[in-house]
C-alpha cells in the first residue's frame, strides 16, 4: 500500500516544534491514522561536518526513534524530545510502513534521506526564554470560580435596595441576593476543607447589574461586594492558606453607564472620548440595532476601541493596579479573542514585569495557538475538553473511542507545556450545571469528575457543583449556594475531596510524566507514567460491567495498587485483570 504522504504535517514552531523550560526541544509530526510502522528523526547542528576525502564533506547526523504518542479519528501524532549539543537543529523525518520508507522535510519528500542538510527543517536556535510554560504553581492548582453575587453573604448592611432573602428566588437577570467578599473570608475552612487553592472570581468591579461583566469603574469594588480593604483582607488571608486569587477583566467592553460612553451620550461627535468606541456614525442610534460596536448585539456593552492611547493607557494601568496594589495572582480575560494582540502583548509585558509568575488566562472557545505562543497568554479556558465531556455522557452523541480522538485532537493543538496550564472547566456563569446536563445522573457526574481531576491541566470546579447544585443555562446556573448541609449532596463532596487530594499526592495525576489514551470493551480512559511508575485512570460509561487486562510497560514487575480503595491488588505482575462496574471507575497505580 502506497504512502499517504497528503496527510504527513509538521512546522518547526508552535505546536510541532517548541523549546521547553529545561532547554530540550519538542518535535512532533502528524501522519495518516495507521499508515506508518516507524518514524525516525534524522537530525543534527547545521554547521558539524566532518571531511571524509580531500574536499569531499558529509554531515554529522544521527538517526533516533520517534513514538507514537497519540490517535485521533484521521491522523497519528509522532513525538520526541532532543537536546541539541551547540542549540540549533536541523532535522527531517525518515517515513517507514510495511512497503515503504520516504523522506520528508522542508523542501518536500524524496526516495531516501538527503546529504544537503540545507533540505532539511530548521530551529535556528534553542533559547530558554522561548519556552512557553505556564507559572510553576499554575501546574498543581485545582481552581474554585466563585459567582461572587450568589456564593455567600457575609454582611447584609451592603445589600442593594430590593436584595431577596437568600435563596428564595430562582435566579434572574435581575434580582440581586446580596453575596459580597466577606462572605467568601467567613468559607475560606470551606476550600481547605475541599482541598482548593485557586479561586477565580467573575468581575467584583463597580457595575450595574449582578453579574458585573458591565463594568462601570475599573479602579472601584462593587459596593455591595464591599470595599477595597476587605478585599485586601480576602487576598491576604487566602495567601496565607497557599489559596491563589485570580479576577476577571472585561477589556473588550465597557459597561453603559461607563462615564467615558456617558460623555459620549451625551455630547455626540463632540465628546473627547469619541474614539475610545468603535462609533460608525453620529447621531448614535441603539435600535433595533447599536450604530457602535458592541458586545454581540448588545447596545449597553459598547466595545473598547484597544488601539486608541488612551484607552491602551486605562487599561493597562487597571491590570497593573490590582496586581501591585493588592497582589493577585492572576487575570482571566473576558471575550479576549475580540480584543487586538499588540494590546494583549502590551497587556503581559505591563502586569508581568509587576509580578513575573502571574497567570494570564483567556476567554476562548476555539482553537487558541495564536494566543498561547509566549507573547499574550498563559492559558485559555479548555472549553472544548467540556464539549466532549458533554457529548459522551450527557447527550449521548459520541462513542467512547470518538472521545478519546477527539480530546487527542485537542491535546495536540498546544505544545505540552501549555497542556500542563489549560484551564479545564465542565461548567460555568455561562453554561447549565453538570448535574442538570447529565439529567441529575449522579454516577455520570462522579465519572466526569474522575476524568477532570486526574486529567492534565489546572482544573476548575464551578462554585456548586461540588454538592450538587442544579440549574439551567444563564440565569439559572446562577443559584444561591446552600450553606444548609442538608441541602447538600455529601457523598459528591467526598468524591470530589478524595480525587483532588489524590492528585496532590500523586503527582502523575497532575502533570507530571507523560500520558497516553487506552481504549478497550468501551472504556475510556489513560496511562500516567514516568520511567518508575503508572496510574491507570479508566471510567465505564456504560450500562454493564466490563472486565479488562490492564498491561504494565514497565522494565520489571510490578506492585498493582488501588489507589481510591487504598489497598493492593496484585503483586510481582506484569499485567492484571479487573472488573469495572457500569458508570464507575479506576484509578490503579503501578510501581
Amino acid at each position: 500500500m502506497n504512502m499517504q504522504i497528503e496527510s504527513v504535517y509538521h512546522r518547526p514552531t508552535d505546536n510541532y516544534a517548541y523549546v521547553c523550560a529545561n532547554g530540550e526541544l519538542r518535535i512532533v509530526l502528524r501522519t495518516k491514522k495507521n499508515d506508518l510502522t516507524e518514524v525516525q528523526l534524522i537530525s543534527g547542528d547545521p554547521y558539524d561536518w566532518t571531511e571524509i576525502s580531500d574536499g569531499q564533506w558529509e554531515w554529522n547526523s544521527g538517526k533516533t526513534p520517534m513514538v507514537l504518542a497519540g490517535t485521533d479519528s484521521l491522523f497519528d501524532y509522532w513525538t520526541i524530545t532532543v537536546q541539541p549539543s551547540f542549540h540549533r537543529l536541523r532535522y527531517g523525518f525518515l517515513l517507514i510502513n510495511q512497503s515503504e520508507s520516504i523522506f520528508y522535510c522542508e523542501k518536500g519528500f524524496y526516495a531516501e534521506p538527503l546529504k544537503d542538510n540545507g533540505y532539511y527543517f530548521c530551529f535556528p536556535f534553542v533559547h530558554k526564554s522561548d519556552a512557553t510554560d505556564v507559572p510553576e504553581w499554575v501546574q498543581d492548582t485545582v481552581w474554585y470560580q466563585i459567582f461572587p453575587e450568589r456564593f455567600a453573604n457575609g454582611n447584609p448592611v451592603l445589600n442593594p435596595e430590593g436584595t431577596l432573602e437568600w435563596g428564595s428566588e430562582d435566579p434572574s437577570p435581575k434580582n440581586f441576593f446580596g453575596g459580597d467578599l466577606e462572605g467568601v473570608i467567613q468559607h475560606l475552612d470551606y476550600f481547605d476543607e475541599l482541598g482548593i487553592n485557586g479561586l477565580y472570581f467573575t468581575p467584583i468591579f463597580k457595575a450595574t447589574s449582578n453579574h458585573k461583566y458591565d463594568t462601570v469603574d475599573y479602579f472601584e469594588i462593587d459596593p455591595q461586594f464591599g470595599t477595597k480593604e476587605t478585599f485586601k483582607k480576602l487576598v491576604e488571608e487566602c495567601h496565607k492558606r497557599g489559596i491563589r486569587v485570580m479576577l476577571d477583566a472585561v477589556f473588550n467592553h465597557s459597561g453603559y453607564y461607563f462615564p467615558p460612553f456617558q460623555d459620549v451620550l451625551k455630547k455626540g461627535e463632540a465628546s473627547a472620548y469619541k474614539d475610545w468606541f468603535h462609533i460608525h456614525e453620529f447621531p448614535i442610534v441603539q435600535e433595533p440595532r447599536p450604530n457602535y460596536d458592541t458586545f454581540a448585539f448588545t447596545p449597553f456593552m459598547p466595545k473598547f476601541n484597544t488601539q486608541n492611547p488612551e484607552v491602551k493607557k486605562y487599561l493597562l494601568d487597571v491590570g497593573r493596579y490590582w496586581v501591585k496594589e493588592f497582589d493577585i495572582d492572576g487575570w482571566r480575560l473576558d471575550v479576549a479573542n475580540e480584543v487586538d494582540h499588540q494590546f494583549w502583548r502590551e497587556f503581559r509585558s505591563a502586569v508581568k514585569d509587576i509580578k513575573p509568575d502571574l497567570y494570564i488566562l483567556g476567554e476562548i472557545w476555539h482553537d487558541s495557538i495564536g494566543w498561547l505562543r509566549g507573547d499574550q497568554f498563559d492559558s485559555v479556558m479548555n472549553y472544548p475538553f467540556q464539549t466532549n465531556v458533554l457529548d459522551l455522557f450527557a447527550r449521548k452523541t459520541i462513542s467512547p473511542q470518538k472521545f478519546m480522538e477527539n480530546m487527542t485532537t485537542v491535546y495536540f493543538l498546544y505544545p505540552e507545556t501549555i497542556n500542563k496550564g489549560l484551564f479545564n472547566l465542565i461548567g460555568s456563569h455561562d453554561t447549565p450545571r453538570i448535574l442538570t446536563e447529565c439529567k441529575e445522573d449522579l454516577a455520570y457526574v462522579r465519572q466526569i469528575f474522575t476524568l477532570l481531576l486526574t486529567y492534565p491541566g489546572t482544573p476548575c470546579i464551578y462554585y456548586g457543583d461540588e454538592i450538587g447544585l442544579t440549574g439551567g443555562m444563564d440565569p439559572g446556573c446562577r443559584k444561591c449556594m446552600p450553606w444548609d448541609p442538608n441541602e447538600q449532596n455529601q457523598e459528591l463532596f467526598q468524591h470530589i475531596q478524595s480525587l483532588i487530594s489524590l492528585r496532590k499526592k500523586e503527582p502523575l495525576l497532575a502533570n507530571n510524566g507523560s500520558m497516553k489514551w487506552e481504549y478497550e470493551s468501551g472504556l475510556i480512559g489513560y496511562r500516567k507514567f514516568n520511567e518508575d511508575k503508572e496510574i491507570f485512570v479508566m471510567v465505564n460509561p456504560n450500562d454493564q460491567k466490563v472486565t479488562i487486562t490492564l498491561k504494565s510497560e514497565l522494565s520489571h514487575a510490578a506492585e498493582w495498587t488501588d489507589l481510591l480503595e487504598a489497598k493492593s491488588l496484585q503483586k510481582e505482575s506484569r499485567s492484571i485483570s479487573i472488573d469495572i462496574p457500569a458508570k464507575q471507575f479506576i484509578i490503579i497505580s503501578v510501581q
